[in-house]
């Protein structure tokens, strides 16, 4: 088929190359020349592991294209996907579809000919119905139809979820168009991969039930978390416990700072300004939108006491600052909330990321980064780990302790085994697990016998990880 994508930002330039994948010939349209630039000679302005390898192993092939001219790159296509930003309207919360809706009017002079117009972007109930309005203004009436077409892809694994998805979800409103998004999907054809068809609005308010959920189980073992650190258990082994449990399922049970990242915070405000505008509430998605806002500040408060209660003219060491590994996406990432509070209790703040140093830089003011995270620690009066990227997990903790100035190691995300941070000499506090050591072994099962651990930990990787690997690479 011929594709034309229209935003090449994070949802669109993955959806294209990995329809381009499965052979397809694709053309990304973006109105930033620099950024169309930079894709033509490979250069990919977001990180996702795996990405720049498909890029260019489809351009390679003449299956992949960028182009910052809409009219020529739509005017002959079987399909034209959406995937332009909904970011939240400020002060409102609901999302401006604002370049959704120029998107559709553009598309509709351009066309040439009968085509499906897919909204791949992120959108309130009923978007479809108006997309589908802006283009009948212009087309003759059944010449275009539009499908709703929601996206799950999860930031460090969005190739993986494209090419190998829990579902597909297509909402369309006739037989012509589900033909056309049936074989838009054809690699699902032999079943592997559920593709549920249902009308247009459901589609649409699928994705904002599916985040808002995801988003409300995060909050669930974050709170839980917090009752853990008082009755004296450990959050692990609750969510060990809890989540072996199908119908409950393991994902999504670990307890943090809270979520952030370009989906939760603004899917769940724009879930929120729906229903207030049919007049329905809901008061779980609001306790959720409240407790994670809560959360992230509280954080601050956490470091705080762990240190004595007191951080005017201390050093803090902030380890990992995107929302979660793999990405480079600072979007309403918890560090930013910690680190801001911190410095108003006047803190001095250094540090390190893998990858998300540059776009932190915009964000944050008078933080300084270090690409070596020893460097980053050294004469600090403690260390907060707040994502838990490997790189940070694998950290040496004699060597870390070695320099700095503190034994503090507040550890917002048990990136670290408690009894060897203890070892190395650091007085440890972490989440959802009491501050003194526990009266039965002092450590938690998994760390106290590796032979409970293993097996129990052996079957839940087993069963997330769905051992499916991008076309013609290695299992790792």
């Amino acid at each position: 088929m011929k594709i034309a994508v229209i935003g090449t930002g994070y949802v669109g330039l993955v959806s294209g190359t990995c329809f381009a994948e499965w052979g397809n010939e694709v053309i990304c349209v973006d109105k930033n020349v620099e950024k169309i630039m930079q894709l033509s000679k490979g250069r990919i302005p977001i990180y996702e592991p795996g990405l720049e390898t498909l890029v260019a192993r489809n351009q390679k092939a003449g299956r992949l294209s960028f182009t910052t001219n809409l009219s020529e790159a739509v005017r002959n296509v079987d399909v034209v996907l959406i995937a332009v930003g909904t970011p939240p309207r400020a002060g409102h919360g609901d999302a401006d579809l604002s370049f959704v809706h120029m998107a559709a009017k553009e598309i509709a002079h351009a066309l040439s000919g009968p085509a499906v117009v897919v909204v791949k972007s992120t959108v309130p109930v009923g978007t479809c119905d108006a997309v589908q309005k802006i283009i009948d203004a212009v087309r003759p009436a059944g010449d275009v139809s539009v499908a709703s077409n929601p996206e799950f892809l999860r930031e460090g694994s969005a190739i993986d979820d494209f090419l190998f998805p829990d579902r597909v979800v297509i909402g369309v409103e006739d037989e012509r168009t589900e033909a056309v998004m049936a074989a838009l999907y054809e690699p699902f054809s032999d079943g592997s991969t559920p593709v549920v068809m249902t009308k247009r609005r459901s589609a649409e308010l699928i994705k904002y039930a599916s985040n808002a959920f995801l988003a409300t189980k995060i909050m669930f073992i974050n709170e839980l978390a917090d009752l853990c650190e008082r009755v004296g258990t450990d959050v692990s082994e609750l969510a060990l416990g809890v989540g072996l449990d199908h119908r409950i399922g393991r994902a999504f049970l670990n307890a943090g700072p809270g979520y952030g990242g370009s989906c939760f915070p603004k899917d769940t405000l724009a879930l929120l300004r729906t229903a207030q505008d049919f007049g329905v509430t809901l008061r779980i998605v609001e306790e959720t939108v409240s407790s994670n806002e809560a959360r992230k500040r509280k954080m601050a408060l956490k470091v705080v006491d762990a240190i004595g209660g007191d951080v005017d003219g201390l050093t803090i060491a902030v380890l990992g600052l995107t929302f979660k590994p793999d990405t480079d996406d600072m979007r309403d990432a918890p560090s930013v909330s910690l680190i801001e509070t911190l410095q108003r209790f006047g803190a001095t703040v250094r540090a390190h990321d893998p990858v998300g140093m540059s776009n932190a830089s915009r964000i944050l003011e008078n933080v300084a980064f270090f690409e070596d995270p020893y460097e980053c620690v050294r004469d600090a009066d403690a260390i907060v780990v707040v994502t838990e990227w490997e790189s940070i997990r694998q950290l040496d903790l004699v060597r870390l302790k070695s320099l700095v100035r503190s034994s503090n190691l507040i550890d917002l995300r048990n990136a670290f085994a408690r009894g060897a941070a203890r070892a190395a000499g650091f007085s440890v506090s972490s989440i959802g697990r009491p501050s003194e050591p526990e009266l039965r072994t002092g450590k938690s099962l998994s760390e106290a016998d590796p032979r409970f651990a293993s097996p129990v930990r052996s079957l839940v990787d087993a069963r997330a990880d769905r051992g499916k690997l991008l076309p013609s690479e290695p299992r790792q």
